[in-house]
């Protein structure tokens, strides 16, 4: 017990740390996906660790959103329910919108270059793995652009889930994914550096409206409608 005035030691965590990285990259390379259960004895065992780090690492990623535990399925990389989409929909509106309306404002010529950088990257991308980092990324580019610390700071807080909803676009449809994804962001980083408000917001809107579109197709390419009847697309 730690003496009035003073703080006890901190525990060295570093090795939890290391472990959640490579998890998460498992999960991000797609080694693990939506669904996959991950067994700590297994975990240890291929990470050369004890079963400890592997647990508190699996903690990390929880609350990160990256992974899901229940009594009766044990660890499980999360799988987004439509709820869940709908939710970092509405959420990343918000923060879009701010972020463009910060960096249209007051962005740096230097911070867009990096944002024009990042969608020029995307052309290179080999595979749908590659393109999602690629995708967030430019994203991260833009929030760091705003010089808007807080709002960074929320960005990070989604910035998983975010990947891993991404991930389950390309489970859906890599091929449009590939094909269309570079072009989106050059436009989106186009507008950005035009300081054009209006045609920024439409545009990230738009970004958005097609992944979530795509992410909550079921397999007989209907869309849900609100109470959750599928419906056909028009």
């Amino acid at each position: 017990m730690a003496e009035q005035g003073k703080v006890a030691p901190a525990r060295r965590r570093g090795l939890a740390g290391e472990v959640a990285d490579r998890i998460r990259e498992a999960i991000f390379n797609g080694a693990y996906a939506p669904g996959a259960q991950l067994r700590e004895v297994e975990l240890s065992t291929a990470l050369d660790v004890s079963r400890g780090p592997v647990r508190e690492a699996l903690l990390l990623l929880e609350r990160e959103g990256l992974v899901h535990s229940a009594w009766h399925r044990g660890v499980t990389v999360t799988e987004l329910a439509p709820g869940d989409v709908a939710e970092l929909d509405t959420l990343r509106d918000a923060l879009d919108g701010l972020a463009v309306r910060t960096v249209v404002a007051g962005a740096a010529e230097e911070d867009l270059d990096a944002v024009e950088a990042a969608a020029d990257r995307m052309a290179r991308a080999e595979d749908g793995h590659a393109m999602v980092r690629c995708d967030i990324a430019f994203h991260d580019a833009v929030y760091a652009a705003s010089g808007h610390r807080r709002l960074q700071e929320a960005w990070q807080a989604i910035r998983s889930q975010v990947h891993l909803f991404l991930l389950t676009r390309i489970g859906r449809d890599t091929d449009g994914y590939l094909a269309h994804i570079p072009g989106e962001h050059r436009e989106l980083a186009a507008a950005l550096r035009a300081r054009d408000a209006g045609r920024a917001l439409e545009l990230f809107a738009e970004h958005r409206r097609v992944a979530f579109d795509v992410v909550t197709r079921s397999e007989d390419g209907q869309a849900p409608t609100a109470d959750g009847v599928h419906a056909p697309e028009r």
